[in-house]
């Protein structure tokens, strides 16, 4: 989910949705941040009731994976980006197209979740083709703010939050202050994020409760339209190299310049889908 999140176009939601730890992820995150309100309101004795309630090896490991994650590849990842767009965004179009095949299978299918999805696919499409100039040397309010929408769409399947910090023009300053350990401002980042996943988390848990299917059908939307961003032509991925400051936008729809720049990302793209299939039809049969 770290390696994910660092991507711009590519969810660490997907990869909990693939894992088929989503929901179980979701719910923890809606006691903690319960955990969080009573805490706001001195109620001493609820907050620990509620941290009594949280999967701790579930969440501690998972946490640990991510954050060493982000910090040790986050350079790596984005030099890969760089160098190799094109076959990468083929990857990274693979599991999401993988995605969209397992997600889509628990739904309960009805004219009105196809038309919400579709709708849901079309708008973040659009909207994905958008992208802010780069911020350079951002404020601490940006840096909450920042991290409060991210937050959001990284456990939001379909929804990249490093192509919102993209869009935002903030993805390269986040990049800078991971690469060079700057602790305050990555502090602050951080404090907005537990902000935004605090209130955005139990919403989409009561959602997930209440309205399955219809949650479901807008993530397959979700799904669908982030392959305006993991189209592997002209750039491939969206990234923003901080070393040259240059925009570089993945959410164009061209076509590669020869029939030779095709093999690579539609090899990866098919190898991709074909190993997370596999993978989930195993883990279906074992939970049988």
């Amino acid at each position: 989910m770290g390696a994910a999140d660092v991507v711009p176009g590519v969810s660490g939601g997907t990869v909990a949705l693939l894992t088929g730890i989503y929901d179980r992820l979701i719910e923890n995150i809606g006691i903690g941040s319960r955990s969080l309100g009573r805490l706001v309101r001195a109620d001493l004795h609820g907050t620990f009731r509620q941290l009594g309630r949280v999967e701790w090896g579930f969440l501690v490991p998972l946490g640990i994976g991510l954050l060493a994650a982000v910090f040790l590849l986050a350079g790596v990842i984005e030099e890969t980006l760089i160098e190799h767009p094109e076959p990468m965004a083929g990857l990274f179009l693979g599991l999401v197209a993988a995605s969209v095949l397992i997600t889509g299978r628990d739904v309960e299918w009805t004219p009105g979740r196809l038309a919400a999805a579709g709708l849901v696919g079309l708008a973040l499409f659009v909207a994905l083709g958008w992208q802010g100039a780069p911020v350079a040397d951002p404020g601490g309010p940006a840096l909450f703010g920042a991290g409060a929408v991210a937050i959001c769409a990284m456990v939001l399947p379909g929804i990249s939050g490093s192509f919102l910090l993209l869009m935002m023009g903030m993805y390269a300053s986040l990049i800078d202050i991971i690469d060079n350990r700057l602790l305050a401002d990555a502090a602050i980042f951080g404090a907005g994020a537990v902000f935004g996943l605090a209130c955005f988390s139990t919403l989409l848990a009561r959602l997930l409760a209440d309205r399955p299917h219809e949650v479901l059908a807008v993530m397959v939307g979700l799904l669908l339209g982030s392959t305006r961003v993991l189209w592997p032509w002209p750039h491939g991925v969206g990234v923003v190299s901080h070393h040259t400051d240059e925009a570089i936008s993945g959410s164009g729809l061209g076509w590669p310049d020869a029939v030779g720049g095709l093999v690579s990302p539609i090899v990866l793209a098919v190898t991709a889908m074909a190993m997370v299939l596999v993978i989930s039809r195993l883990a279906g049969d074992s939970d049988r």
